[in-house]
């Protein structure tokens, strides 16, 4: 019974140091490109916006014309091997990671064989409300 109280009242455990040094980064791959793009356009055409639910707050970035065209024929391949198209109501969507239930949270490229749009998710935090 001693030990029991002697361990609820020792107090908080000891904070752990922060490693707040700078990740380091290496040359980013050839599709880091489609994303910088996308962004790029995103952000010149002020094609942003902002989603949540209860635990989760997006910034959704949407690109359209040549970078979401470029970016949705390079997911052709990697779609196919993770079972990440779908086709839906005339469109092909073609996303980074499989979809659960909803596209909430999931980067991914759409056409309906004429137009292309490209969707990039930005989780926030809580800073933004």
């Amino acid at each position: 019974m001693l030990l029991l109280i002697a361990a609820c009242t020792g107090g908080p455990p000891p904070r752990t140091v922060l490693d707040l040094r700078p990740i380091a980064a290496r040359d980013a791959p050839p599709e880091a490109e489609l994303y910088a793009a996308c962004l790029a356009d995103a952000a010149a055409s002020h094609r942003y916006g902002h989603v949540r639910d209860a635990t989760t707050s997006l910034i959704l970035f949407t690109c359209t014309g040549e970078p979401a065209r470029a970016f949705y024929d390079a997911l052709g391949a990697w779609s196919a091997r993770i079972g990440s198209q779908y086709e839906r109501a005339g469109r092909t969507y073609r996303a980074t990671a499989a979809v659960r239930a909803n596209l909430f949270g999931v980067d991914y490229c759409a056409t309906d064989g004429a137009q292309h749009e490209c969707v990039i998710t930005l989780n926030a935090g809580s800073f933004v409300p």
